[in-house]
């Protein structure tokens, strides 16, 4: 039977990986993964989590299952998370679970959809994070493109990205990024979100809101303004959220997956039935991020921490993206990057050729996805120079 599997391409992110460890140049820069780094190139285990992580070994006394939904209170921990002062008032219209990952948040959500409308169209940035593709394919529904991003002007192309929404219907899903849009950087922005949030209401398609990287674009509260504002304005609506980037827990998987309904017997249906999709694809989360999690979120001492470690993450990434700016200004005698101190996030689109890209790669040891994405949290200030004047010998 195995016989007749077919070859596949291969992961192309990995593979880059896999050349940039081989490679023995010592001036060599990866900004490609998409990992924070800090200022020694490592992702380090935030001080906040080792402390939780210590009460969590100093009290824990059982490893018996955690059940379907998982940790209970990291849901309510994360529903406050994600919708700030509004979580009171909707505590009958969200019901969350513990998924692994923001991967597993998506796929449970997309699975939970495919229940609802096999037949749906999910509806993704252009450009969108390489895995949301699959992930819509895996759960067998059709996917489409809506145009977002300005190459040119490093901008969203928000009247041609509105045009394309107004023709949408109930049987179509948005898959919108929550901030920090990853692979551009561009995020919409308030008025932008608001009138999203009434195009949907008004046609009646449902808004997907891959929140991934909340606190590390404008801060926590900001970063949730999508998320919230969609509450005050369609009637559904659901959310995958990842801790892998603000809590620094990329290994140990842990996300949410939240959905909002304007009843509150038919928000527990959903969830009901969610319940089902994750009984069929796992059965039961593991314990230890999400605890750490709901741990840090329900300690003022450890929460403070957290966002003060958080706050500090935002801020290098920001300091990076201006030294870049300057140093780019500085070299080339030109505005032209200048883009890359207004975005947000972790990352931002070069504009480089894949030939530009395969350049960089063998003459200067610079390996970045042929998209030209970059890493800007992959950078170390002493590395801005040399990545600048690399970027310039190629242009």
């Amino acid at each position: 039977m195995l016989e007749q599997l077919q070859p596949t391409a291969g992961d192309a992110l990995l593979a880059l990986m896999g050349q940039f460890r081989a490679d023995p140049r010592p001036t060599k820069i990866d900004v490609g993964v998409g990992v924070y780094r800090d200022e020694h190139g490592r992702t380090p285990v935030m001080a906040a989590v080792k402390q939780a992580e210590q009460q969590l070994f100093n009290e824990q006394d059982t490893k018996t299952y955690v059940g379907i939904a998982g940790d209970m209170k990291f849901n309510a921990a994360m529903v406050d998370l994600v919708f700030g002062e509004k979580a009171q008032s909707l505590q009958d219209r969200v019901r969350a679970v513990q998924t692994t990952g923001g991967c597993g948040a998506l796929r449970a959500l997309l699975d939970l959809l495919a229940l609802c409308k096999p037949d749906a169209t999910v509806w993704v940035s252009d450009p969108t994070w390489v895995n949301h593709i699959p992930l819509v394919k895996a759960a067998r529904l059709k996917l489409a493109v809506y145009p977002y991003f300005d190459k040119r002007g490093q901008a969203v192309r928000f009247n041609e990205m509105t045009e394309c929404l107004s023709k949408l219907g109930p049987n179509d899903i948005v898959l919108l990024h929550g901030a920090c849009h990853n692979p551009t950087g561009v995020d919409l922005n308030e008025a932008q979100w608001l009138s999203v949030a009434q195009l949907a209401a008004q046609r009646g398609f449902l808004p997907f809101i891959d929140l991934a990287y909340q606190g590390l674009g404008r801060g926590l509260d900001a970063d949730a303004f999508g998320v919230r504002c969609m509450a005050d304005h369609v009637p559904e609506y659901v959310v995958g959220v990842s801790c892998s980037k603000n809590f620094g827990l990329y290994r140990e998987r842990v996300g949410s997956a939240m959905v909002v309904h304007q009843d509150a017997k038919t928000a527990q249906l959903a969830l009901d039935n969610l319940m089902v999709v994750l009984r069929g694809n796992y059965s039961m989360p593991p314990d230890h991020g999400a605890n750490v999690v709901a741990r840090i979120l329900g300690n003022e001492d450890l929460r403070k921490l957290w966002q003060d470690e958080l706050n500090g993450m935002r801020g290098r990434i920001n300091d990076l993206r201006r030294a870049l700016f300057e140093n780019f200004r500085s070299h080339l005698r030109s505005d032209e990057f200048n883009y890359i101190a207004r975005q947000q996030g972790m990352f931002s689109m070069l504009g480089l050729s894949p030939e530009q890209v395969a350049m960089l790669r063998e003459r200067f040891a610079i390996y970045m996805p042929p998209d030209s994405r970059t890493n800007v949290a992959g950078l170390h200030i002493d590395q801005i120079d040399y990545f600048v004047q690399a970027v310039g010998a190629v242009l």
